[in-house]
């Protein structure tokens, strides 16, 4: 039976979210959803706003627009490259490429993706995409490693190490071509850490 006394509920939020909840934070994580199922040219306002439980005004209070919200959800790096190089090199040389495949394995797979799958939806439509693309496996991981680790042909060494990963992600979480995109961590290590080991530290001849 109905409360006749009741509110009418409203047709559409608006303001801050109740009980606390952070709605800066919820549109963040809605957007990195959202950019990630249909990058950047297809994810609109609205869409965001409706996966956050917020009215669509929020996302121009909170980040002045799309272009910002897209920034700040998709292009900053999701972790401290100092970090992650010093993680790779804390073991023998010979299981760089192992460690290294399981390290992206293990936080990709536990975020299907994370901001991967956004990045490479949002390529043709944004050209900040592929610059932090580029920015994220080459500059920050794969050029510093292979300078950390002194090899010959370091720029050829790093670019070949990022196509392998950047491939592997978009087979993974992108297109999701099976057995691949299944594949548990092992499998995939075994096919894929050899060709980066070599791409590293063996001859590129």
């Amino acid at each position: 039976m109905s409360d006749v006394n009741a509110s009418p509920p409203e047709s559409k939020r608006r303001g801050r979210r109740p009980a606390g909840q952070d709605t800066k934070t919820a549109l963040l994580d809605a957007a990195r959803a959202v950019f990630g199922e249909s990058g950047y040219e297809g994810a609109t306002v609205r869409a965001i706003a409706t996966r956050a439980g917020v009215d669509a005004a929020m996302v121009n209070h909170w980040f002045g627009g799309k272009e910002n919200l897209f920034a700040q959800a998709v292009l900053h790096l999701p972790f401290d490259p100092t970090q992650l190089i010093a993680s790779f090199l804390d073991g023998d040389i010979d299981g760089l490429g192992e460690r290294i495949v399981r390290n992206f394995l293990t936080v990709w797979d536990a975020t299907d993706g994370g901001v991967f799958p956004a990045l490479i939806r949002s390529i043709a439509g944004h050209d900040l995409a592929a610059q932090a693309l580029r920015e994220l496996f080459m500059n920050k991981v794969f050029a510093q490693l292979a300078a950390k680790i002194d090899v010959d042909q370091q720029d050829l060494r790093a670019t070949l190490c990022a196509s392998q990963m950047v491939g592997m992600g978009i087979v993974r979480y992108v297109a999701k071509f099976e057995p691949l995109a299944s594949a548990d961590h092992d499998t995939v290590i075994r096919a894929v850490a050899p060709n980066l080991q070599r791409y590293l530290t063996g001859s590129l001849d």
